[in-house]
C-alpha cells in the first residue's frame, strides 16, 4: 500500500497499520458487510483517501468521536494517522452493531492503535463533549446536528462528508438547527463535499 493511501508523510509503521487494517477489512467482510463488495476492490481510494481527507481537515488534538463508526470509516483511519503523534489522541468509536464492534476491537488490537469502541446507540451513548466528531454515511444531516447537539463540545468541530445533494441537506436541516457550515470540495468525488461545522444550536 506503501504510496497509495494519500496520506503525506507518513511513517512506514503507520503504513504497516494501513496495511493490517486493510488485510482484516477483506478477512471480516464476506461475514459482516462492512463495505460493499464492489467498492472492497477499490479501499485505498474509495475508504482509506475518503477518510484520510477528514483527518488533514481536523486540529491536531483534543477528543475525536466517530459515530456509527461501521467499518472503520473515518473513525478507525483517524486513530492510525494519529498514533504517529508525540501525545496519545482520545478516540471514541460509537457503533451499536455488536458484530461491527468486535471487528474494530479487533482492528484497534492487531494495529496497536489507542482508541475506545462503545457499542451503543449514539443517541443514548452518554454525552462525549468532543472536540471533533465525525460520521460518514451515516444519516441526514438534521439528524446528524441532533448528535453533534449530543456528543459536541461547546467550540467542537464537526466533520460530516455528503454527496451531491449536500445543499439540499443543508437548507432542510436549517429549519431546525442554528449552525455555521464551511463546504469543502472532496477530493475523492468532485460533486460531494465534506461540510466542517460548528456553533450547533437548535432553532
Amino acid at each position: 500500500m506503501t504510496g497509495q493511501v494519500g496520506a503525506p508523510n507518513v511513517s512506514r509503521e503507520t503504513l504497516q497499520r494501513l496495511d493490517i487494517y486493510e488485510s482484516l477489512l477483506i478477512k471480516w467482510n464476506p461475514k459482516i458487510n462492512l463495505v460493499s463488495r464492489n467498492s472492497l476492490q477499490d479501499l485505498r481510494t474509495r475508504h482509506f483517501a475518503d477518510s484520510i481527507q477528514l483527518y488533514t481537515l481536523a486540529p491536531p488534538d483534543g477528543h475525536w468521536c466517530d459515530l456509527g463508526s461501521g467499518g472503520g470509516f473515518p473513525g478507525l483511519i483517524a486513530a492510525i494517522l494519529a498514533a504517529e503523534a508525540p501525545e496519545p489522541r482520545q478516540m471514541t468509536l460509537i457503533e451499536s452493531d455488536q458484530r461491527k464492534a468486535a471487528f474494530l476491537r479487533t482492528a484497534i488490537r492487531e494495529t496497536g492503535v489507542h482508541c475506545t469502541v462503545l457499542c451503543e446507540r449514539i443517541e443514548q451513548a452518554a454525552p462525549q463533549a468532543a472536540q471533533v466528531l465525525s460520521a460518514r454515511a451515516l444519516a441526514d444531516l438534521s439528524t446528524l446536528l441532533g448528535f453533534a447537539n449530543r456528543h459536541l463540545a461547546p467550540g467542537g468541530l464537526a466533520l460530516f462528508p455528503k454527496g451531491v445533494s449536500w445543499k439540499k441537506e443543508v437548507e432542510a436541516a436549517r429549519q431546525e438547527w442554528s449552525f455555521d457550515c464551511l463546504p469543502i470540495k472532496s477530493e475523492t468525488e468532485p460533486a460531494a463535499a465534506i461540510l466542517s461545522i460548528t456553533g450547533v444550536k437548535r432553532v
